[in-house]
């Protein structure tokens, strides 16, 4: 039995209910876990002392448009007594109801949060330091998501340099 192997027997028996779909691509297992149980998975993961999951290394966000779900939340696992990497992934239909915090388990899970409501908007439930982290304040939207309008600005070369000088905005005298 291999190591993915026995973290999703685990996780089934302790949480029968709690897994959605088990899939490996590229030799990495990701563990698809229901919303309202991730906490319970996280805190599995990290106290049986057959697995120790005791790093979290990365929470990030996909947005998965034109798909329903349309995001989806991943938790990067690493376990470093045992050297081994899995991953746990949420689907996430409303992203103002993400999947609840798993701060409890793991501190730094509130950084990763924020980074991921900040950029991709989805809000974890419970994380109360939810606020710009990498955007202005006052920025409107979260610019990772597929339907973010994209900037454009034209690149300035020596054959247009003067149209783009002439449309450069000056600081007025």
């Amino acid at each position: 039995m291999t190591r993915d192997d026995m973290v999703v027997d685990k996780l089934r028996a302790a949480l029968p209910e709690a897994i959605e779909e088990v899939s490996d691509f590229q030799g990495e297992r990701t563990i698809f876990i229901r919303k309202d149980k991730i906490v319970d998975a996280c805190r599995l993961l990290r106290d049986d002392p057959d697995l120790r999951y005791n790093y979290l290394s990365d929470i990030v966000a996909d947005d998965l448009l034109p798909e329903y779900p349309r995001f989806a939340v991943s938790y990067h696992l690493l376990s470093m007594p045992n050297k081994h990497r899995i991953r746990l992934r949420v689907q996430v239909e409303d992203p103002d109801e993400g999947p609840e915090t798993v701060a409890a388990v793991w501190p730094v899970a509130t950084w990763l949060e924020t980074e991921v409501w900040d950029l991709m908007g989805v809000r974890c439930v419970g994380n109360k330091g939810l606020r710009r982290l990498f955007m202005p304040e006052d920025w409107q939207g979260h610019p990772l998501r597929k339907d973010y309008p994209l900037g454009y600005e034209e690149v300035q070369f020596s054959f247009n340099w003067q149209e783009i000088d002439a449309r450069k905005p000056r600081a007025k005298q």
